[in-house]
């Protein structure tokens, strides 16, 4: 209890300090000012805190959040401690997807059902094509999980179906106009300011709904540690619970990679890093603290991101400098 309330507490003191320092420095006067509806001195001020630093510091929140969540849950559902969205191939499918839609369709998806045509564009189409890619790819690996028993196999498979979305999005690449290619490489290199304040309820809303199914998760998954034969005797439908962990997984890694781009090491290394700080299995208290870890580093890699003078780092120049560290520790702690 008292490390999950030292947890709550960092993120607190990062969320501010997110909020607080930037790029371009603002007194702090002026930023309490403009988070409490005062007047600003500079307008620019004002929108830079309300505009910029709220909504990314709340999306940071989220998606460290969700991909730790999914992180957790696919190491669990393979009992593999190298299962990862990224790792996996989850990340690349849900890319994959996101390639389609902007080199491909120039940001546009459309159907016909039923003799009535609909298209959407922008955004919406960026996560929907986000989200087919990544449930796609994870009902790949769950069908592939009753054939192929070894679990290490089953990574390989994984990563072998990384390596093809990867090429087939290098192939798009080839072929796609300047304009594109520049706007899905800007996609690719991740961040958590691409979040307006007005898209920021519903990327919140999907979020909120894919940590809800994997808190509810949680009696299943300590049921899954012990095995699919253990789950069912305790009377979990282990279909039923690989289903649901699908949805949340999905949408989870979805909607992170739709609106941040592809995130590495946070959903793979963040439940290490729980587990060392909790030293249980036990999700009733390993998932809660690996959201709230999750955060944490998420805050704590923007503020990196932004601190620099006159500049931002990309995302993924960061998030390997907290992540590797952590899987090189977990490899050779598992070398035997």
């Amino acid at each position: 209890m008292k490390k999950l309330l030292l947890l709550i507490i960092t993120i607190i003191v990062l969320f501010a300090m997110n909020i607080f320092f930037g790029s371009v420095s603002i007194p702090f006067g002026e930023v309490f000012r403009a988070l409490t509806g005062g007047e600003v001195s500079k307008a620019s001020w004002a929108y830079i805190v309300l505009e910029s630093r709220l909504p990314q510091a709340v999306t940071a929140l989220l998606c460290g959040a969700s991909l730790a969540a999914s992180g957790l849950m696919l190491q669990t559902s393979f009992r593999n401690p190298l299962a990862g969205p990224s790792i996996l191939g989850i990340t690349n499918g849900a890319s994959l997807g996101v390639a389609i839609v902007m080199l491909v369709t120039g940001g546009v998806m459309g159907a016909n059902i039923m003799g009535t045509e609909f298209h959407i564009a922008g955004i919406l189409a960026v996560i929907v094509s986000a989200f087919v890619g990544a449930m796609l790819i994870m009902s790949l690996l769950l069908l592939l999980s009753t054939i192929v028993k070894n679990n290490l196999m089953l990574l390989i498979v994984g990563i072998m179906v990384g390596y093809l979305s990867g090429s087939l999005i290098s192939l798009m690449n080839a072929f796609a106009s300047e304009d594109h290619v520049h706007s899905y490489v800007m996609w690719g290199m991740g961040s958590f300011s691409d979040v307006s304040l007005e898209q920021l309820p519903w990327f919140a809303l999907i979020s909120f709904v894919g940590l809800l199914i994997a808190i509810l998760l949680i009696k299943p998954l300590n049921a899954l540690l012990l095995g699919d034969e253990y789950a069912q005797n305790l009377g979990f439908s282990v279909s039923r619970v690989r289903t649901l962990l699908l949805l949340s997984t999905g949408l989870l890694t979805a909607i992170a990679t739709a609106f941040c781009g592809p995130v590495s090491f946070l959903g793979l290394a963040t439940p290490h890093i729980a587990r060392m700080v909790v030293g249980t299995e036990n999700h009733k208290i390993l998932l809660p603290t690996t959201i709230l870890t999750g955060s944490a580093i998420a805050l704590l890699c923007n503020l990196l991101c932004i601190l620099p003078a006159d500049s931002i780092l990309p995302l993924n120049a960061v998030t390997p400098m907290v992540g590797a560290p952590v899987i090189l520790y977990v490899i050779m702690k598992r070398r035997d």
